[in-house]
């Protein structure tokens, strides 16, 4: 045990000096070169087999004791767009780019869990740890199942994790059933007839057409989606004309959908469409909707997060866990994982006062990944104890 506490001691600060050296270097979707090699490099230290270059950046490595369960446990490693505003020892140095979602604390995290475990005695099985690229937008998920990762590497319950800011340092969250939501997004292109602004009988107004579209795709909601169901229709642009007395020739307008079950989603997409054919008609425009089905919803199965809270429960007592919660409007493309093997994507806690994900003040807690390496070994020898 006292063995055990030390190598977890060294692991934890070994992977604080890494998260922030991946903090200070940044990559974006599909671009992860350097964070990957350093992943790779790090996979073959401990012993285990590694495949590069899945899905452009992706990594998978294989912790192989022999016949047994099948383990897959994943980390996204990609940054954003986002110009950092910390004062940081460790602040990026690529201008306009930096970790605001916490991916330099997942990749360390599940990296420290592969060193511990590849020293771990009594394990059973095979353990695939999957290091993911483009999570934001850009669906490396998807690529990596096309690309035959399961035929490759074939498991039998997948997991992930994701850091939460408002929720105490280390504390888990995990439920089954819906987790995150359905991400659509559309652009609605509006083409009138423009002219001056002093004769506007004249003209086929498309900035009066995009103003009825905006109110009455505002409806969809309250109207066409039961309200035991959840969902979101958000606009998020609207752009037009140039000056104060022309009225312009066309629109624009960008939006985008959230949903937790494939009827709602189709409900909202279909609306969407009865929305701008009849808007167009009305106000004597042409409307065209481009509409785009983008992540699944996050849906956990109930037997593989019964066996995680089991895990946690047995090997981590002290560790704080909610286990019934509401789920979030945001989207995370592990849905296309789990839409092929049963898994469980949970939560842990990044820190009360922790900035928001997605912000130019966000970081990720190194606090807390000692609790992320224990919950992983934790889950892994759950799974591969020898009986």
């Amino acid at each position: 045990m006292e063995h055990d506490i030390e190598l977890l001691e060294k692991t934890v600060a070994n992977m604080k000096a890494l998260r922030r050296e991946f903090h200070r270097h940044p990559e974006m979707a599909y671009k992860e070169v350097q964070t990957a090699k350093q992943v790779s490099t790090l996979l073959e230290s401990y012993g285990l087999t590694v495949t590069t270059n899945i899905a452009s950046t992706g990594v998978v490595g294989v912790l192989d004791r022999g016949e047994g369960p099948r383990l897959g446990l994943r980390a996204d490693m990609d940054a954003l767009p986002i110009h950092e505003d910390n004062e940081l020892a460790y602040c990026s140095n690529v201008p306009g780019v930096m970790h605001a979602c916490g991916h330099d604390g997942h990749t360390t995290m599940l990296l420290g869990a592969a060193a511990m475990l590849a020293k771990t005695e009594g394990l059973q099985g095979k353990i695939t740890f999957i290091f993911q690229p483009a999570e934001e937008n850009e669906g490396g998920a998807k690529q990596m199942v096309e690309e035959g990762l399961f035929t490759k590497f074939d498991v039998d319950y997948i997991y992930a994790l994701h850091n939460l800011p408002n929720i105490p340092a280390g504390t888990i969250l995990a439920q089954p059933g819906p987790i995150s939501a359905a991400f659509d997004t559309f652009e609605i292109e509006v083409l009138g007839k423009g002219g001056h602004g002093a004769i506007p009988e004249l003209t086929q107004d498309p900035i009066l057409a995009a103003s009825a579209l905006v109110q009455a795709l505002n409806t969809i909601v309250s109207r066409k989606v039961s309200p035991l169901e959840s969902a979101v229709v958000s606009m998020g642009k609207i752009s037009s004309g140039e000056t104060y007395n022309v009225i312009p020739n066309s629109a624009h307008l960008m939006g985008s959908c959230r949903s937790f079950n494939g009827e709602v989603q189709a409900i909202l997409q279909q609306q969407i469409s009865n929305i701008c054919e009849g808007i167009g008609k009305a106000y004597d425009v042409s409307v065209k909707c481009n509409y785009k089905t983008l992540y699944p919803a996050v849906i956990n199965d109930e037997k593989a997060t019964q066996k995680f809270v089991n895990a946690i429960e047995r090997h981590l007592p002290s560790v704080e866990m909610i286990t019934e919660f509401s789920p979030l409007m945001g989207s995370e493309d592990f849905s296309y994982f789990l839409e092929v093997k049963p898994g469980c994507y949970f939560g842990i806690g990044n820190g009360v006062n922790s900035a928001s994900l997605h912000t130019p003040d966000y970081d990720f807690n190194d606090n807390i990944l000692e609790t992320g390496i224990t919950v992983w070994c934790s889950l892994a020898k759950e799974f591969l104890k020898k009986e």
